[in-house]
């Protein structure tokens, strides 16, 4: 088995796990790439000996090179910067949570001796989850133009409102006079499409969901979309200039500009060891039945 580790930083308290991962790895023969981002961490708490470990830095240096897993150290935000390095070629990413809530990286670190046995046992599954992509013709975030969780429009520059005008499948669906407009994914339900009402969807629901923030008419609600419509969005505001964000990437977005978000034509694959559902997240993250009401 070979896998890949990306990373940008591991902190003093979680030291010690991390060095268990890389003697697991170790001991059961197992190959391992590291990102050049880890290359810091690595040298200040001399997990392995430096001189001997191959790096990586991109999509091109994954490709063809026989990785079974990628494991993503950090939180969510670090999961996310992931799969712009995976991308279509269907590697599945174990996220090993060093972060705070952790829906996508959620394999703590206390359970990294039971996580990497199960790999090597084939004890997990597969899940694909399916991504956004965004074309425009300013061409924003190049060939980085997927997301996840979510793609965002928000003001920018101005306290005022910005309208937002959206067709569903070449048909007028609103105007939206608002903040902002979040495209969620299924996986993103659980992220800042929550945060602003949007509601919570199964990861293989095959929806989107089209949040507002903050809409002017209080009437304007949430909905669910199917994950095959195709939306295209222009936006008018004061300032002229607005933002778009990917996750948690972000560029200006000027008034006019035609944006066509639709369905990624590949999937992520992410792995869930055998005591992992996205169920028993939503229960344990959200702190679901912990009323002292139940006890």
């Amino acid at each position: 088995m070979k896998v890949a580790l990306y990373g940008k930083k591991i902190d003093k308290k979680h030291v010690a796990e991390i060095q268990i991962l890389f003697e697991l790895l170790s001991k059961n023969d197992v190959e391992y790439i590291v990102h050049h981002n880890l290359t810091t961490s690595i040298e200040a708490h001399n997990f392995i000996e430096t001189e001997s470990v191959k790096y990586f830095n991109s999509y091109d240096d994954l490709k063809n090179s026989g990785i079974s897993f990628v494991l993503s150290i950090g939180g969510d935000g670090t999961f996310l910067d992931t799969i712009l390095l995976v991308r279509d070629l269907k590697i599945p990413i174990l996220g090993i949570n060093t972060g705070r809530l952790g829906f996508l990286s959620n394999t703590p670190t206390s359970e990294i001796k039971s996580a990497v046995k199960d790999l090597l046992n084939g004890n997990y599954s597969a899940e694909e989850r399916s991504l956004l992509r965004l074309e425009s013709n300013k061409n924003h975030f190049g060939k980085d133009n997927h997301a996840l969780n979510e793609i965002s429009i928000l003001k920018s520059d101005s306290s005022s409102m910005i309208t937002i005008h959206t067709e569903l499948n070449g048909t007028h669906l609103n105007s939206y006079w608002t903040d902002g407009l979040i495209i969620s994914t299924a996986t993103g339900s659980t992220a800042y499409s929550l945060s602003c009402g949007g509601p919570i969807m199964m990861p293989g629901s095959g929806n989107f969901v089209i949040t507002p923030i903050a809409p002017h008419n209080l009437n304007v609600r949430p909905i669910v979309i199917d994950d095959d419509a195709v939306l295209k969005i222009t936006v008018e505001s004061r300032a002229g200039k607005n933002l778009v964000a990917m996750d948690s990437r972000s560029e200006e977005l000027l008034n006019g500009e035609v944006l066509t978000i639709q369905k990624a034509d590949y999937k992520i694959s992410i792995v869930q060891l055998q005591n992992q559902s996205f169920v028993n997240s939503l229960r344990n993250k959200l702190n679901w039945g912990l009323d002292h009401r139940n006890s």
